[in-house]
């Protein structure tokens, strides 16, 4: 996807199918894979193409605006927007956020405020971007329009970089959970010098392979069309443990743990992460001039409930709490086997959704006298071999919290606070204020200041914990 049109990205979102409507999508079949050209915008309408492309599609590729509007009607009305955006942010990072509210001291809280406020702003700056430029459409366009191929080149690859390290997160907890669901379970194959948790998760990752082989994406999305019902679902198992009185909330929380405060920056910030498909929804509205409303809404309730659930988790299990929250919970309980079924299914329906922006990619740039069986066989292979890399980092460097830190300092701070402030800054340098420009200034030096310490405290926490390992 490097320098290509990003319209594809929206399938990374369960909550963004064709025409952000769930019921709107059309299923054609298998023998309409053989038609579809290259066009994003017909591959996730799920419909022959039949666009006059320009003559530049390419590593700057763009499909004809005329093209675009016949294609896609924008329809999604403020409501929906707001459920979209939230769609996106809430995941993977809220199982972390008690343990790094117990971690970092309850005046961290601030921190996880702040750092939501931020990046609701960095939101409202790629809206402000896409106001600049019609003709752009997502966040690789932004790059481009600010600092031209380089830009685009950026983009894409902290882009990339943030999914792939993302999807070594989700196999993690796959691998986590797994190992509790299953706990007393002993499986052992001679020729494999694997434990039972690692075999566990090789099955599940075998088990969710041949995803990756799907064409028609709609389908691919609707696995994963109940993230927001299974983040929710999460949060209420937690509630429902601490209403029941199985566990007493009464821990203290620290007030404030100073020196681990680059590393839990980095899960809090990754919460937030979700930047990269934010063009598309901007781009799905009826009245973009709202976009800014719906950024300040999606993450004022997100961050209402990270902070409830960072709190609830903190005061119920306290120092013991674990980086994962499902995994503190009672387990005889119900409600905690209902969380983590919840968290293992979660990271076997994302695969392929991640995987799709890599797969239209590869197709693209296969020979379009390639028959569509070679195409689909090509990219089913590569994306396999791809996710088995990411099984083997996952089951080599199984330490959910420093990975997730790691992510989130390295690549989401620059994805949701430091390209965004840059880009504008860029794109709109003749029309900047002094205050804008300083604020700006302000926050694209935190950002850098937090990923750089965040990086090298999660860095040398991962490394000790190899080293201990072996």
């Amino acid at each position: 996807m490097w320098g290509k049109n990003w319209r594809s990205i929206r399938m990374l979102s369960a909550c963004l199918p064709s025409k952000n409507q769930v019921t709107s999508e059309s299923v054609h079949g298998a023998n309409l894979a053989a038609k579809w050209m290259s066009c994003d915008v017909c591959i996730e309408e799920n419909k022959v193409c039949g666009c006059q492309h320009s003559s530049t599609e390419g590593f700057k590729g763009t499909v004809n605006d005329t093209d675009v509007e016949r294609h896609q009607e924008s329809n999604s009305s403020f409501a929906h927007a707001v459920i979209n955006m939230i769609g996106m942010l809430i995941g993977l990072g809220q199982l972390s956020t008690p343990y790094a509210l117990e971690n970092g001291g309850w005046a961290s809280a601030f921190l996880l405020i702040g750092l939501g406020i931020t990046c609701a702003y960095g939101s409202h700056l790629l809206g402000k971007c896409l106001d600049k430029n019609p003709k752009s459409r997502n966040y690789t366009d932004i790059g481009q329009q600010a600092f031209g191929t380089k830009g685009r080149v950026i983009a894409a690859i902290f882009i990339y970089m943030e999914i792939f390290m993302a999807l070594v997160s989700y196999t993690i907890s796959l691998h986590d959970n797994l190992s509790t669901v299953f706990l007393g379970m002993h499986l052992k194959v001679p020729s494999l010098n694997l434990s039972t948790s690692q075999l566990l998760t090789v099955m599940a990752v075998l088990v969710a392979l041949p995803s990756l082989w799907l064409r028609d994406l709609s389908s691919i999305s609707f696995l994963s069309s109940g993230g927001i019902f299974m983040s929710l679902l999460i949060f209420a198992t937690v509630a429902c443990t601490a209403i029941s009185g199985a566990v007493k909330a009464n821990q203290p929380i620290p007030v404030l743990k100073l020196d681990n405060i680059p590393a839990i920056s980095g899960l809090y910030i990754f919460s937030y992460a979700g930047h990269i498909v934010f063009p598309d929804l901007y781009k799905a509205m009826k009245d973009p001039s709202k976009f800014t409303k719906v950024s300040i809404v999606s993450f004022t309730l997100v961050t209402m409930l990270y902070t409830t659930l960072a709190f609830m988790g903190a005061k119920l299990f306290g120092p013991d709490v674990n980086s994962q929250i499902t995994l503190s919970m009672p387990r005889h309980l119900t409600v905690t086997k209902i969380a983590l079924w919840a968290t293992v299914l979660t990271p076997m329906t994302k695969y392929a959704l991640e995987f799709a922006p890599f797969a239209i990619q590869l197709e693209h740039k296969l020979p379009q006298s390639m028959s569509s069986r070679m195409k689909m066989i090509i990219r089913g292979s590569v994306g396999s071999i791809l996710l088995l890399c990411i099984l083997a980092l996952a089951l080599s460097v199984p330490y959910f919290e420093y990975v997730l830190s790691l992510t989130g300092s390295l690549v989401s701070v620059s994805i949701c606070i430091i390209l965004p402030s840059t880009f504008y800054l860029k794109i709109y340098w003749a029309q900047v204020t002094k205050p804008l420009l300083i604020l700006n200034v302000i926050l694209i030096a935190l950002g850098a200041l937090l990923g750089v310490c965040g990086t090298i405290s999660s860095s040398k926490s991962l490394l000790k914990s190899i080293g201990r390992a072996h």
